[in-house]
């Protein structure tokens, strides 16, 4: 233990008092730089740039056109856009549900835009896309949970372009066969729905949504002879490896592709 003097000044009287303090030899320095820790290079998201992403950003703009891209704030977007991809989304951008995980705002939508299929449609033929994507908000609040704009966009996107491509990423329509079955009849080359987390999980980050008619979705889907569906699960919720294992097993049971 050091000794060191410091002096104080009392302000009412204006006379210096000296006071011995005892000062560790370990006390570490307050001011000491913290260990610098470089961040991963995958963690930097590059600012969006190029013909492409500017063509799309128009396009996007010209026709009021809503991309899962931009309404859930993908760090992702200026990477895809840049090579000219997009995931359209319809039906407004605005969702009935508030899961957890999605940047997509929640509250009441707005009214449908019948032309919004039109527009998707000759949109992707500017682009020259060859497949497209097509997903949704959910529209609880509509009484066919939007699934006649879905296929309206899927048959506007085929007549406009021949010989493309789809995957359709729908929601659960709340799991009602005549919904799906709107989606089954336009035969998109793959219809999608994403369980999204385990099912232990799934009231905390899906908690509109359930576990089970998301299954029983996906397994209507491949009893109706839907040759390709695919669903997808995120990591990182606090989910057991034992537990992600267990839901792909589900899925492989009914020859469903999935995506991590």
């Amino acid at each position: 233990m050091e000794t060191k003097t410091i002096s104080l000044k009392d302000n009412e009287t204006k006379s210096w008092t000296n006071l011995d303090i005892g000062v560790s030899k370990k006390v570490i320095s307050t001011n000491a730089k913290k260990a610098f820790v470089k961040k991963p290079k995958w963690i930097r998201v590059k600012l969006p740039t190029g013909k492409k992403y500017s063509n799309l950003r128009g396009l996007v703009d010209k026709y009021k056109l809503n991309t899962i891209c931009s309404s859930g704030s993908c760090p992702n977007m200026g990477e895809c856009w840049g090579e000219g991809t997009a995931t359209f989304m319809i039906l407004g951008n605005i969702c009935t549900r508030s899961c957890g995980f999605c940047g997509v705002k929640t509250g009441r939508p707005l009214e449908v835009d019948w032309e919004e299929p039109e527009k998707v449609a000759k949109s992707i033929s500017v682009m020259g896309i060859k497949h497209a994507v097509i997903t949704s908000v959910d529209r609880d609040d509509l009484t066919d949970m939007g699934s006649i704009i879905w296929a309206e966009t899927v048959k506007s996107i085929r007549r406009i372009n021949p010989g493309i491509t789809l995957e359709t990423l729908i929601p659960d329509f709340q799991g009602i066969h005549k919904h799906l079955n709107r989606i089954i009849d336009v035969m998109p080359e793959v219809i999608s729905h994403n369980i999204e987390t385990v099912k232990r999980l799934t009231r905390e980050v899906r908690i509109q949504a359930r576990y089970e008619r998301s299954l029983g979705v996906l397994k209507y889907l491949k009893s109706q002879g839907v040759n390709r569906t695919k669903s997808g699960i995120m990591l990182g919720f606090g989910e057991t490896d034992a537990e992600v294992i267990q839901t792909i097993k589900v899925f492989n049971n009914w020859t469903v592709f999935t995506t991590i």
